[in-house]
Order: C-alpha cells, then structure tokens, then sequence
C-alpha cells in the first residue's frame, strides 16, 4: 500500500488511477490546511551524529572500514580517511589532494608522542579528551599540529587555571612561544600580582635579563616594599653571578632604590660586595642618597612609588578663591591622577585674603602668605594629616612665591603694601630659621618660579602695577648671586612654572601658550597651547606628567578644569575635574599613603 499525503485528488486523476493499468490501492489522507501542502521537518538532534561518530569508533576499535594506518612513534592507528579529513583541514589537505600520503595505507607523523595522538583520535571519534597537567603541553601541540582550534583552545584554557606561582612563568614561555596572546597576557598579570611568591621559585632564576626587566620595570608590580624587588634582582644575580655580574646596573636601574628605607640602603644595598666593586652603578646610589636628604625635590622614574606598596603620587591643592578680589577658601584636595578620584585634607587653620605661597619640602608642604605683610608660615605633616606653625618670615609679603633648592626652601619677592620687593629668604627646616640671601636684580610680585640643574629661576612677574617682566633671573646657591637669562618670549604676571626633566615648562599669564625653557642652551620655545587663556592656574609633575589645574579665565571667573600635558607625546587632555572653580591656589605632588586620614 502506499501512502499519499496531501490534497483530495481530482476526478481526472482518480479516473486514471482507477485504470486497468493501476493495480496498486492509494490510501488518500486530506490535509487540513486548504490549499497548502503540510511538511514535517524532523531533526533528531544532536544524537544522530553522536550515534554515528560512536559506530565510527567501534569500527575503528575493530579495524571495520579503515582505509589508512597512522604511524607514531611506531605505534599504529588505523582509521577513517573520511573521519580525519572532516575534522581536520591538516589531514583533509593531506588525503584530498594529489600527496603521496593519499594513496599510501600506512602514513608516519613525526614530531609528536603516539600518547599524544591516541588522545587526539579519541577526541577526533568521540569529541571527549582528557587533559591532564601531564599530557597539556603534548596535546596542544598536537591539535595545533592538526589544526584542530577547538581542542587547542582546551588545552590552553586549562594551562590558564592551573596557574601557580611556581608554573606561571614556564606557562608564559610556552604561550609566547606558540603566540597564545591571551594566555600569555593572563601570566604576565599572574606573576605581576604574585611576584614576591614568584621571585622564590626556580623559573624565575631562569627568566633572561629582558623578561626580568620587563617585570621589574612595570608599575604594576606588586609588593609590599621595594626592598623584595631588589632582593630579587640579587637573588637572580647571584645565580649564576659571572655571567650575569654585567648586566647589575641595568636592572638595578629599574629598582627604585630611592624609595628603599634609608637604614636598608645602607646596611644592605651599599654594603653587598657586588654593588661596592660596580663602579657603574655609584650614579644609581647616589641619586637614592639625594632622594633621602632632597625627598619630593628630586624626581625620576625610580622616584614614583608603585601603588602595591600602598604609597602612591598624588597633586595636593592647598587654598585658592572663587573669583578675584575674594577670600581664600581654606580646602587642602589630594588628586591621584591614576583613579581620578579627589579627596579632602586636613583644612588650612588660617585663611584670610588670596594668593598664598606654597612649596612641597621633602614630604610635606610650607604655605606662606595671603595677605599683605602676612609673615605666618604652616607646614602641612603629610604623615599626621595636620597643619603646625613653623618659623616666621622676616620680612612680611604678598603675592611671592616659595621654591624649593637642593633641601632649602626660597621665599622670592612679593607685595608688601607700597612696593614691590627683591629680597629673598631662605629657610633651613632642621634650624627652622628664616636668614636672608642676595636680592633679585629686579623686584617682581606673581612671577613664576621654578628650581632646575641646581640652580633658582624666577620668570616674568610685575614689577609694578602697571607693567610685566620678561626677564629670567637665576639664582646660583653656591656663589649666593643672579645673573639674567633669555628673557621669555612673553612678559606676563600670573603665571607659573615647574620643572621637569631637566627642563622649565611656563603656562598662565591669560595665554594659551605653554613655554619650555632649557636652561643649558639657555633657549625658550613654544611647546604647545592649551584649550582656553588662563592665569593664576595650579601646574604640578605627577607620575612624569604636567597637570594645569583651575585657573582665571578672561572673564575673571575660575576654572575647575584639570589638563594633563605629557612631554614624551606632546599630547594634552583633559582629567577630572576640581571639585570646585578656583583660582590663586598652590599645587604640589608628594606621595601619600592609603586612605587613613582622607574625609569623604
């Protein structure tokens, strides 16, 4: 009998069937839906494949249909042409096209372990394999070899979850290796937050000078004290110390001796044999002794503390007012620049007036100023998060500017009521005395003032009410005289300066241009222009880059916006904003350690 679906056929049609020459019944079914034909698309799943791969396995195991033996390591496999070039485009390209290998029945594979291959069958037949940390690295390369991304990708991932302080950097050669980007990228970050119990084991004495460099160069370091990175380079050193004894002062160049504790440094640093008989290394150790008289003042890529210590670089703006003629605002604000996140300080005890002074002095901060004849001078205790008084100037002033010079700090010029001034104090922080020092040539109020190369620079200011300087005086400490420099292209007050890398950056003065001063070729250039015309603006180096904060505007309101301008791109943006509009404030960059005394 046969089975027809579908519509009731016409007369005509029954008519021929019901011929002589029909001699089979039809068995007639009406479909429900008029004038369509019903279909039933059935698909059995996943199943149906899997029942056949399961068969295809059984005839492997009992040598039913094999048409070609793989030879590994001498050990055979018989299997499936078909089966091997569906699941792999090595073995399709090998048997699909005119290759010796696809005539003969027995085809040997070199390069690879026959447990290797046994396991890659298994999954080829069944789509199951078992990884082990035993068998990972062989059965990658394998399923690499064959090209069979899914299972490579197996292999990989489970190389990721069984990281460990002890594998990491193995497993991290073996992805460079085989160009496992992400699996290498999950080692290094690994190994980074892990490096102290890393540093303990074997494979880190094995890692070549550049891996170690590239570790211990990165601020994403993770220790709890930069004494374990310089143990480390130590301990790698000494493994295999002839080799290895020239490359100390390289890497030791990426250890932030500085930032070691003074009495380890001491002890421990200039006390190893290895470091004493490196000459080439006398210039690293000096710089650290600098750090430790010097602190803040002297800045380099081996200053800048790694944020897994706890301490970290931060701009602290110290007053500032609203709009000209105001009050000063009594807000002491910590940015870190690497969150973007502000925090409040401890507030000012006295603030009257506008325009204070303010310098950073190793780790903490002097403000001097804000009203005329004010003498007051407070230093804020980065440590205890408070203000005390120090000694007061001798001469009271306003609208001068602090520096500081090799460890001392430079109280310059000003506004005392009638004139303006040229007499500069000096303040020994271990005396705590304020003793006068050689006048500027010319009496300036709002200049910018900058120490750089061991000497002073003070830079433009008014010298009346009426008119601007464009001259640059320089301060040389030893001989205790100023001598004039080339003049700034432009003669503005209001501005302000800091030094970076040897060189003297200048922005403010309601311009846009930032100047940059090299006082070796005692030459000045334009280096770029910033968004908007500013002056009284805050201009501070945090982590090797210069942030412009707040600012007057033309219109006489202030600015809570925050540039960021880096010298190793030349490129300017914008950061997070001020928590409020100011102008006439002091910004600074200490380090500051956790959270402990921030107010929200």
């Amino acid at each position: 009998m046969v089975l027809m679906l579908g519509r009731r056929l016409i007369r005509e049609d029954s008519e021929i069937r019901d011929s002589p020459a029909v001699k089979r019944k039809v068995f007639e079914v009406e479909s429900k839906t008029s004038g369509s034909q019903e279909i039933l698309d059935f698909c059995s799943g996943s199943s149906h494949s899997e029942g056949i791969l399961q068969v295809f396995n059984e005839f492997r195991d009992s040598r039913l249909f094999t048409d070609v033996v793989i030879s590994v390591q001498g050990r055979e496999f018989p299997c499936h042409r078909a089966v091997l070039s569906a699941s792999s485009s090595y073995f399709r390209a090998m048997f699909c096209n005119d290759h010796r290998e696809s005539r003969e029945m027995l085809v040997e594979i070199n390069g690879i372990l026959a447990e290797a291959m046994d396991s890659f069958l298994t999954y080829v037949y069944t789509g199951r394999a078992k990884i082990t940390t035993e068998n990972v690295q062989f059965l990658f390369e394998t399923s690499s070899l064959f090209q069979i991304s899914t299972l490579r990708d197996a292999c990989a991932k489970f190389l990721e979850d069984q990281l460990d302080p002890c594998n990491c950097l193995g497993i991290q050669r073996f992805a460079d290796a085989h160009s496992l980007k992400q699996l290498a990228s999950r080692c290094r970050t690994y190994a980074l937050a892990n490096f102290s119990e890393v540093a303990q084991h074997a494979e880190f004495l094995d890692l070549r000078k550049e891996e170690l460099e590239e570790y211990i160069n990165s601020d994403d370091l993770s220790v709890s004290k930069e004494e374990m990175v310089f143990e480390s380079v130590v301990r790698w050193i000494y493994h295999s110390v002839e080799h290895r004894r020239p490359m100390l002062k390289d890497l030791l160049e990426h250890v932030r001796l500085p930032l070691l504790h003074p009495n380890y440094f001491v002890q421990t640093v200039e006390g190893d044999q290895l470091i004493q008989n490196a000459p080439e290394c006398y210039q690293l150790l000096h710089e650290a002794r600098r750090y430790h008289v010097l602190g803040n003042e002297m800045m380099s890529p081996r200053t800048r503390p790694r944020r897994s210590t706890g301490y970290s670089e931060v701009i602290v703006v110290v007053g500032g007012c609203e709009r000209i003629g105001g009050f000063n605002l009594p807000y002491t604000e910590c940015f870190d620049p690497v969150i973007g996140e502000w925090k409040s300080l401890a507030k000012l005890p006295e603030f009257t007036k506008s325009e204070y002074a303010v310098c950073a002095l190793r780790n903490d901060i002097l403000v001097s100023g804000g009203r005329i004849n004010g003498r007051d001078v407070w230093m804020y205790n980065s440590q205890l998060n408070l203000w005390m008084k120090v000694a007061s100037l001798n001469k009271g002033r306003w609208r001068h500017k602090m520096c500081v010079l090799l460890g001392k700090v430079y109280t310059i010029g000003g506004y005392d009521g009638q004139s303006r001034l040229s007499s500069v104090e000096c303040y020994d922080s271990f005396s705590n005395r304020w003793t006068e020092v050689a006048p500027l040539k010319e009496a300036v109020s709002s200049p910018a003032v900058a120490s750089c190369a061991g000497k002073l620079f003070v830079i433009g200011g008014g010298p009346d009410d009426e008119t601007c300087s464009d001259k640059v005086q320089c301060y040389d400490p030893e001989t205790n005289t100023w001598l004039l420099r080339a003049n700034i292209p432009i003669a503005k007050r209001c501005i302000t300066a800091v030094s970076l890398n040897n060189m003297i950056y200048v922005c403010g003065g309601l311009t846009k241009s930032v100047y940059c001063y090299d006082p070796v070729s005692d030459y000045w250039m334009l280096v770029l222009h910033t968004f908007n015309k500013m002056e009284s603006c805050g201009m501070s180096v945090c982590n090797g880059k210069i942030y412009i904060l707040g600012g007057r505007t033309e219109n006489g309101e202030s600015t809570d916006t925050v540039l960021c301008y880096d010298p190793s791109t030349g490129i300017i943006t914008g950061a997070a904003a001020m928590p409020r509009p100011i102008a006439y404030h002091g910004c600074v960059t200490i380090h500051r350690y956790n959270d402990k005394y921030y107010k929200s």
